[in-house]
């Protein structure tokens, strides 16, 4: 986990809000025909992406955890740059990490990212289980052992079969912890049976109103997702108007328990 700037006390209440969002590498898709008539722009940088950037950025004000998919690490897409520390250093959060996966001969590498307002305890990459390798899990904790909040962002297959050993080895990494969230894109409706492995294996709960994502320009599948334990009151969700690639971000506030011990510095806890 890297600091990008001085973090603030932490406040006496225990809201957070939360933001999860599959950025496709800073491109722009606002039709299906886009995947072929703007296929060249997505392996090429440019400005339009970095202003896609910068606009997503500007919202983060409001949020104290953000999680991104697809954000690239540092290729030619990309300009070379590191999508996730330029977004958190742009949006003014003082942590981030980012998770490199997926490497494609210096044309692209795709990775998970984490922003936080809040200094996590520890950060640990998890490479995820599946025929073809490159998928990975980004475990966050804020406070200490069992007591503190987990947060694991993620980004799944496409195949069923896939996820639901991916579902199931997250489900593992999450079952000694109590006080869970986990968010991303993972790229399957709720009512999955991998998605049903989840629940029954861990105290994620499952959305009572999914909120649909998929495709940005007309939203119809909830494939994102952020998902709470028991103790963690899930206050709302909703999704940004802005789309910044082929998914709506989707945001939530969440009510930590009073005995929850994160202890660690941060910007803003509502």
């Amino acid at each position: 986990m890297t600091r990008s700037t001085p973090s603030s006390p932490l406040a006496a209440e225990r809201t957070l809000r939360l933001l999860s969002c599959n950025i496709l590498a800073g491109a722009s898709v606002q039709r299906y025909s886009d995947y072929v008539t703007r296929s060249v722009n997505a392996v090429l940088p440019g400005p339009s992406k970095l202003a896609n950037l910068d606009s997503l950025a500007a919202l983060l004000h409001d949020f104290d955890v953000v999680g991104l998919q697809e954000a690239d690490a540092g290729s030619l897409r990309s300009g070379f740059l590191n999508q996730t520390r330029y977004i958190a250093e742009a949006a003014g959060m003082p942590f981030w990490s980012h998770q490199p996966n997926r490497p494609m001969a210096r044309v692209a590498h795709s990775a998970n990212g984490l922003l936080s307002r809040i200094e996590p305890t520890e950060v640990i990459d998890y490479p995820l289980p599946g025929r073809i390798k490159g998928r990975g899990a980004l475990f966050v904790r804020f406070g200490e052992g069992t007591d503190g909040l987990v947060v694991v962002v993620a980004h799944l297959s496409l195949g069923a079969a896939a996820r639901m050993g991916q579902l199931g080895f997250i489900a593992e990494l999450l079952a000694p912890y109590p006080h869970a969230v986990l968010m991303g894109d993972l790229n399957t409706e709720p009512s999955s049976p991998e998605m049903r492995l989840l629940f029954n294996k861990t105290a994620l709960q499952a959305p009572m109103a999914p909120m649909p994502t998929f495709p940005s320009w007309k939203p119809r599948r909830a494939l994102d997702h952020i998902l709470t334990s028991a103790d963690i009151a899930l206050e709302r969700t909703w999704t940004l108007p802005r789309a910044f690639s082929d998914h709506l971000p989707l945001a939530a506030e969440i009510r930590l328990p009073a005995s929850l011990a994160v202890t660690a510095g941060a910007h803003v806890l509502r």
